[in-house]
């Protein structure tokens, strides 16, 4: 894992000179007013930038990507009725050289490995600072992707860890939503012993002490949402 974190992060110290007079071209999807007219406030005082188009939601999102084509996508992970990588991969589905930037405030490593694995170029937390933002949107321009230190941290805490199948997080989520074992059976059309073998998996991959523990644990590592 630490070469795959090491092809994955990259602590830009210096600004990347832009080669050409052309300023990167960006769109930023964020469902927020007073972020977003921050984000706008601090792109539009760069020389070497150029917000081409605000999104606020996943059908503008890809949208404006098809419109504009921009150099780089600034994207919320959550926005109203839609989860930001989700919209990630549709993005390049469609245009695979896209190079998207997810902002957060989570820190989870199951979102992060999702982006990740998605194709992210980068992951960023909300509360970095102004010119931590503008050295990375260069970078990743430059064709680098970037990871933070703490959040690098987080993945590295999980190192090994086994991954949850589709079917685990199916139960999980009927957990979370209290359904008990004879109902997430006949919910997912399977045998109740069935559900007791998937949970005590997921207990186990997740290091939990029950099933009530397991929710809140999946939660936390951004494996699950409320």
């Amino acid at each position: 894992m630490d070469g795959e974190l090491n092809n994955y992060y990259n602590c830009p110290h210096e600004e990347i000179p832009v080669v050409s007079g052309t300023p990167i071209r960006i769109l930023c999807v964020e469902d927020h007013p007073v972020f977003r007219e921050g984000l706008s406030t601090i792109i539009g005082s760069q020389q070497d930038m150029l917000l081409v188009a605000l999104a606020g939601n996943a059908v503008e999102a890809v949208a404006e990507f098809r419109r504009h084509r921009p150099d780089i996508t600034l994207m919320d992970l959550r926005l109203p009725g839609a989860n930001g990588t989700d919209i990630l991969i549709a993005i390049r589905g469609e245009f695979p050289q896209a190079r998207i930037i997810m902002l957060t405030t989570s820190d989870g490593d199951g979102e992060i490995q999702r982006a990740m694995r998605a194709g992210a170029s980068a992951y960023m937390l909300k509360s970095m600072p102004k010119d931590e933002l503008l050295a990375v949107v260069r970078s990743v321009h430059a064709g680098k992707r970037h990871i933070p230190t703490e959040v690098a941290a987080r993945l590295a805490e999980h190192l090994g860890d086994d991954d949850l199948t589709a079917r685990e997080l199916e139960v999980l989520r009927l957990i979370r939503d209290g359904y008990r074992n004879k109902q997430i059976a006949d919910q997912l059309a399977i045998a109740e012993t069935t559900v007791n073998f998937h949970i005590k998996n997921l207990v186990d991959k997740l290091g939990a002490n029950d099933r009530t523990h397991a929710v809140m644990i999946a939660v936390r590592r951004g494996l699950l949402q409320i």
